[in-house]
């Protein structure tokens, strides 16, 4: 028996399911608890690589959630990674902007969060309100299914992938994108925590106007050269 296997094995008999997450066709994601413990975790269930996940395994950071397992098994991969306990910045902005000051220091803690990815050759790829989890006073980023890791010498990605709006505009085809990807999206992310809308449509002014502008700047060499400039 294969450790994906082994390792489905032990979640369909120790393990109970809380609740489906999402499902579609890359696969699923669910709640799960364990049934002695009762602790909770995520499993995602998808066919493709596990490439970003393993590179995570040995990491622990406060802004990232911990993955525990990552196996695969011929095209069928499974996570086990923290559960998160929180709300998403999405639920949190349902009440309107927020405060520049708390606006500011989510970003900064965002930073960090890419800071380890970024230095581990990750890129990724779908930073917006839905994928980042405020525990406490802390912002965790999470969901790495679009993320990738970056291929030296690769005219463009292999696949498209991101979040209409959020995305920046080489993850459409045009190269392949690297690291001042999630810079562009982090940039329209902090517009939409100050004002509610996306850059193209309202910027706000003063100095985080013009962190904005150099984030989401249409070429890559313009915007800030890494996550540490931007911090």
């Amino acid at each position: 028996m294969n450790v994906y296997d082994n390792l489905m094995k032990t979640i369909n008999s120790e393990y109970q399911e809380v609740h489906l997450l999402k499902s579609g066709g890359r696969g699923c994601v669910s709640v799960i608890r364990n049934a002695k413990s009762g602790r909770r975790y995520i499993l995602r269930q998808f066919d493709g690589g596990v490439e970003v996940y393993r590179k995570l395994l040995c990491i622990a950071s406060p802004h990232l959630p911990q993955i525990y397992e990552a196996v695969s098994a011929g095209s069928h991969s499974a996570i086990l990674e923290e559960y998160v306990y929180g709300d998403t910045l999405s639920f949190l902005l349902e009440d309107g902007p927020l405060p520049p000051n708390t606006a500011r220091e989510l970003v900064r803690q965002i930073c960090r969060a890419l800071w380890v990815l970024h230095s581990n050759g990750i890129v990724h790829r779908d930073i917006k309100p839905e994928n980042v989890i405020i525990r406490g006073d802390e912002a965790v980023l999470i969901d790495f299914d679009a993320a990738r890791v970056y291929k030296c010498g690769s005219s463009e990605d292999t696949r498209v992938l991101g979040t209409t709006g959020y995305a920046a505009p080489e993850q459409y085809g045009i190269t392949q994108s690297d690291t001042r990807a999630d810079i562009y999206s982090l940039g329209v992310l902090l517009n939409v925590m100050l004002t509610g809308e996306h850059p193209s449509r309202k910027t706000v002014g003063g100095h985080l106007g013009r962190v904005i502008q150099k984030c989401t700047m249409t070429s890559p060499a313009n915007r800030y050269k890494d996550v540490l400039r931007l911090m």
